[in-house]
């Protein structure tokens, strides 16, 4: 006997003849095109079913024999369907009119040309919470130019639908309507009319809107994704296979990259207020679609004082960063979320606006946009980075929790408002992408044998040719200490560099170094019997000299990594040191680093070859030499291409 629901909970969109997907499919109907070898309508009863929501009405039409034949009456999955059959094809809206009387009260709409992995529950009970007629599930996605768009205000209350084909030169938000509802069926009937065919999208929302209905915006990282042509389809088991739906899912907490805006991700503009002032930078969008590609959140975090200032408006500000969405659109890549802070504690500005002149716990270097954001998206810090080119976006990054990467775009830390130094340092943000998806794991992964060795020792020693990786290398060794319990303090030989104008011409790499001083501070540190409070200098790389860095408070039981060109040359060092590391890397790399620190330096261009040739000569061949004293050579994986 078959089991017939009273009423469903659930309205699953089934109708599709997928004419598009024929060359895959054949005369199947769109539903049971299969994904991973099980149609995508069972993936998304399968989902249903997880969630507790087992009385599921299918909407069917084209070749609805096909589907029944497949499903029966719903047990062998765990819930219990009811066939509404579409005699004359109405749409989606025509569709739904049509079978709700068999609609309970309240009920989510799927479409069945979708493959979703998201807690329908949450959603579901975030829908009853909210009090609004219908719920939209909101996402931004890799294609907004041809999706339809949603106009959210700061409630979250939609306030438009913008379907597709968009009005030529209209700029809009990164809002994508994802196909999924939960809807409140009272007064649906008279916003669908009885007879002819009507899209949801298209026609039944602005409808309600137009009615002064209440439709609220559900924005979710979550993988939901059309799956209607042969290359969507393509993508959508290959995103599978990947893990993609696993890492947005909110079964455990997620990674993301917190990124800073101005000189970060687009070009710095001194109080940006215009959004024809917004400019990628070369590389940033590439660099984003890479995080979206990995399942890693890009999340935006930037300091707006120019709300504060008077110097734009709230949709002015709403409308620059549509420009952001909309530039990085064009480049098939997306911001999972974007923070700002409109506050600003100085008066005195014309125009300023009195109740945002306020010390607040948003802007940077606070931590407020961050914490709102890895609540709200359920985000491990212990995963998460930050990336941005001045020292609040650094401090910001490690108060919050998350490794650093300071990029030299922008201000490209030039700010020195604070003493922070970042975990890493890269170009732009394009490096920085590519160190937090592959090349740390890479450099942890090469450090680990040394990291075992060096789990007792109280000097490392980090020696190697210029731009092989040490100094990232010695942030690899912390870390893996840190995660032994061990505290290690890493110490850069650049800070003893002499100023340019001191170092005797010809005199090679050791006598550009004041390594008295530098050997001081060890014997220190291994004379020490407590705790030692040592100021260290640091190399001011504008400057090209050695500036007062921040006390440092070594423990007795405290490591000391000592990083530098020099760093196996000295024999005091090595009488010292317990442990001593070569770093190494491919040439062509290392002369490429070489050649983008020389640019960012303003190096004359004309003289760039000679430089390096000259330092080659001069500093290669007697670094490598150093190379025998070490009791590890770790080589830094060159960066793959595809």
């Amino acid at each position: 006997m078959t089991l017939i629901p009273e009423l469903c909970n659930v309205a699953l969109l089934a109708g599709g003849m997928g004419t598009r997907l024929r060359s895959r499919t054949g005369n199947l109907p769109k539903p049971m095109a299969p994904i991973l070898g099980r149609p995508v309508l069972e993936h998304l009863i399968d989902l249903c079913a997880r969630h507790g929501f087992r009385d599921i009405a299918l909407l069917v039409h084209y070749e609805h024999e096909t589907i029944r034949a497949h499903f029966g009456d719903g047990k062998r999955l765990g819930v219990r369907l009811r066939y509404c059959v579409e005699t004359d094809a109405r749409g989606t809206a025509g569709a739904l009119r049509d079978a709700l009387e068999s609609m309970d009260d309240r009920f989510l709409v799927l479409y069945g040309d979708t493959y979703a992995d998201v807690n329908l529950r949450r959603f579901w009970e975030t829908h009853l919470a909210n009090g609004a007629d219908t719920t939209l599930l909101l996402h931004p996605n890799d294609h907004p130019q041809d999706s339809d768009l949603v106009e959210v205000n700061a409630d979250g209350r939609i306030v438009a639908v913008h379907p597709y084909p968009h009005p030529e030169g209209k700029t809009l938000a990164n809002l994508v309507n994802a196909a999924l509802y939960a809807m409140n069926r009272n007064g649906l009937d008279t916003v669908i009319p009885a007879k002819g065919r009507f899209d949801l999208a298209k026609h039944t929302f602005p409808a309600m809107l137009g009615a002064g209905r209440h439709l609220q915006a559900y924005v979710t990282p979550e993988y939901i994704k059309d799956m209607g042509t042969p290359e969507r389809l393509d993508k959508v088991e290959r995103d599978i296979v990947f893990g993609l739906p696993e890492r947005l899912s909110d079964r455990q907490p997620r990674r993301a990259v917190f990124l800073d805006r101005d000189g970060t991700i687009n070009r710095e503009v001194n109080h940006l207020s215009k959004p024809e002032q917004l400019e990628l930078l070369d590389g940033a969008g590439e660099a984003i679609r890479r995080l979206n590609r990995s399942g890693t959140l890009a999340v935006c975090v930037t300091n707006q004082p120019v709300l504060a200032r008077g110097d734009v408006t709230e949709d002015g500000i709403r409308a620059i960063h549509a420009r952001l969405d909309h530039l990085l659109g064009e480049q098939h890549a997306f911001l999972d979320g974007l923070y700002l802070c409109p506050h600003h504690p100085d008066r005195g500005f014309a125009g300023e606006v009195a109740a945002l002149k306020v010390v607040c716990d948003c802007r940077k270097p606070a931590t407020g946009l961050i914490d709102r954001a890895v609540c709200d998206m359920r985000i491990s810090r212990r995963d998460s980075w930050m990336i941005g080119d001045t020292t609040s976006d650094i401090r910001a990054g490690r108060d919050a929790g998350l490794r650093t990467v300071l990029v030299r775009t922008g201000h490209a830390g030039r700010d020195r408002k604070y003493g922070d130094a970042a975990d890493y340092v890269m170009p732009d943000l394009a490096a920085a992408v590519d160190w937090v998806l592959d090349g740390h794991a890479r450099l942890l992964g090469a450090l680990l044998p040394a990291a075992a060795a060096a789990r007792t020792a109280r000097v490392v020693l980090i020696g190697g040719p210029a731009r092989a990786g040490k100094t990232s290398a010695a942030q690899g060794l912390r870390e893996h200490m840190q995660a032994l319990g061990r505290i290690a303090h890493v110490v850069s030989l650049d800070g003893w560099l002499r100023p340019v104008d001191q170092r005797p011409e010809g005199g090679g790499v050791l006598l550009r170094y004041d390594l008295n001083a530098a050997v001081d501070v060890v014997v220190a540190v291994r004379a020490a019997q407590g705790r030692l409070e040592l100021p260290l200098p640091v190399y001011d790389r504008d400057e090209r000299r050695a500036v007062p860095g921040p006390r440092v408070s070594i423990g007795p039981e405290d490591m000391l990594i000592v990083e530098g060109v020099p760093a196996l040359m000295d024999e005091r060092l090595l009488t010292f040191a317990d442990l001593r590391l070569f770093i190494e890397t491919d040439d062509e790399q290392r002369l490429d680093r070489l050649a983008v620190d020389y640019a960012w330096r303003s190096t004359d261009p004309a003289g760039l070859l000679d430089r390096l040739a000259a330092r080659e000569r001069d500093e290669v061949p007697t670094v490598r030499a150093s190379e025998a004293r070490a009791d590890f050579t770790i080589t830094v994986p060159k960066k793959e291409t595809s």
